[in-house]
């Protein structure tokens, strides 16, 4: 059976830190809107205390969580014990978005791998914590980090990667705002 925490303890802390990807689940407030589900990788995950948590954002074709939680907060975060006993992490909770601009960043940055395509750290102040078994999760081996997302943003550079998010994570799939650092 599935147990709900107030905060993280040191055995959930163990098993997220151990996980080379994990999933984020957002929505707009709109019923019409889109929800958005997305899997994130490249050892972007950092607890920074047992109610806090963060990943870096890197560049992509889209901006929906950055939208969703500008317009409502609202964020989950589900990691799946892919190697070891089966077990599933949900970490519910209100995030923020810290971009480059913002005095917060120069404290969150160093949590993280430096990358060329990072464009925000998503700060989640948790709410609630649950875990529940992974008896129909299959059991996977990692094998290594795509290197496709690091070598297209170095391969961009800086001024091309700007124009990228100018052109694709000003505004969300629905319209929603994305980010500021874009955006006329």
């Amino acid at each position: 059976m599935g147990k709900v925490y107030s905060e993280l303890n040191d055995q959930l802390r163990k098993l997220i830190e151990s996980q080379h990807v994990f999933f984020v689940a957002t929505a707009p407030t709109s019923p019409e809107g889109h929800l958005n589900l997305s899997p994130k990788g490249l050892d972007s995950f950092a607890v920074l205390d047992a109610k806090t948590v963060a990943y870096l954002d890197l560049v992509g074709s889209g901006i929906e969580t950055v939208s969703h939680l500008r317009e409502n907060g609202r964020i989950v975060i589900m990691f799946c014990e892919f190697t070891g006993a089966p077990k599933i992490v949900r970490l519910y909770g209100r995030g923020r978005v810290v971009e480059p601009q913002d005095a917060e960043w120069h404290a969150l940055a160093p949590e993280f791998p430096e990358y060329l395509g990072a464009r925000s750290v998503i700060v989640v102040e948790l709410e609630r914590v649950a875990d529940s078994c992974g008896w129909g999760v299959p059991n996977y081996e990692y094998v290594g980090e795509r290197s496709q997302l690091v070598d297209y943003c170095e391969q961009k550079g800086t001024e091309k990667l700007a124009e990228y998010k100018r052109q694709n994570n000003a505004a969300s799939i629905d319209g929603l705002p994305g980010l500021r650092a874009v955006t006329p």
